[in-house]
């Protein structure tokens, strides 16, 4: 179970990398994002090479995407139109399955890295919002 609450109701996705293997019970924050530049996002860092893209959760009845990051990153967290869950300096603890009932991974824990480098993500995010924007000019 989560020491921080989240609202998580994902649906699972097929493993892309059934090789590599997530440490269990590792803390971590959360960083969620709407789902569409989630999306965006985890597509950049996957074309990119990104070093470290951890367990993501996908919330439909948010739609918001929830990144797995090294916990601490909410103290300096400050992204437009994302959040990150604070923890105390617990961190939240990363199950084998997801949190809440009826909950899946877009990435689950044992087929991403073990967590997502802060910074990358923040790229990402970047990135990813600059493409919706200019998308969304294009209509």
């Amino acid at each position: 179970m989560w020491e921080a609450s989240t609202e998580t109701a994902a649906h699972a996705r097929a493993p892309q990398h059934p090789s590599r293997s997530a440490p269990r019970h590792q803390p971590c924050d959360l960083v969620t994002v709407p789902a569409r530049q989630g999306l965006e996002a985890v597509d950049i860092l996957r074309r990119t090479g990104a070093p470290s893209v951890g367990p993501v959760l996908h919330d439909d009845a948010s739609d918001t995407l929830g990144f797995l990051v090294p916990p601490g990153t909410a103290a300096a967290w400050d992204v437009p139109g994302s959040a990150c869950t604070r923890t105390s300096g617990r961190g939240l603890r990363l199950p084998a399955e997801p949190p809440v009932a009826g909950a899946g991974w877009l990435l689950p824990p044992a087929d991403a890295e073990p967590l997502t480098d802060p910074a990358t993500l923040r790229e990402a995010l970047g990135e990813a919002a600059r493409l919706i924007r200019a998308a969304d000019g294009c209509h």
